[in-house]
């Protein structure tokens, strides 16, 4: 018969560098002070990234699938068109409160833990390597998504969802 859709794992995936290619937007946070306002309004036009569309598709099949984002809430709308449009898996979207300047490695974290009080997390899909360590030391199984940034860009993503938790 297969498990009910009420009881399957979850299965929680990151969207910036993740799922989206940030790559064309990344720009606005390598000058000073950073352009979060743009980086933010320009995510609707991100690409997809396939392998990420093929994970998500993948996972859909037996998990729920959680999209866990350090994108603030005022982005819920695009996000969630992005997502439509682009042909991801239905699943429910965790956003970033607006004023939540959290590292994005306590926020994630803390919704992790509340998931799990709900249902087994089976895997997180991030690109965050700060992100990914905490999860895997609290005891979570990962997948590094290492397919979504290239060298260049990464440092300055990375830095700014630590120091500035905004992605």
């Amino acid at each position: 018969m297969g498990e009910s859709a009420d009881d399957r794992p979850y299965a929680v995936l990151d969207i910036d560098a993740t799922l989206s290619d940030t790559s064309q937007r990344v720009h606005f946070l390598q000058k000073k002070p950073k352009d979060w306002d743009s980086f933010f309004a320009h995510a609707k036009e991100d690409a997809v990234l396939d392998e990420g569309l093929a994970v998500a598709t993948t996972l859909a099949a037996d998990h729920e699938i959680v999209y866990l984002t350090g994108r603030p809430e005022r982005l819920r709308r695009d996000t969630v068109k992005w997502l439509k449009d682009n042909g991801f898996p239905d699943g429910k979207l965790y956003m970033r409160g607006n004023t939540d300047r959290r590292p994005s490695m306590l926020m994630k974290l803390g919704r992790l833990q509340r998931l799990a009080e709900q249902r087994p997390v089976a895997v997180l899909v991030d690109d965050d390597v700060k992100v990914i360590a905490a999860a895997e030391k609290a005891g979570y199984p990962v997948l590094r998504a290492d397919w979504g940034l290239d060298a260049e860009t990464q440092p300055t993503l990375f830095e700014a969802q630590e120091s500035e938790g905004r992605t």
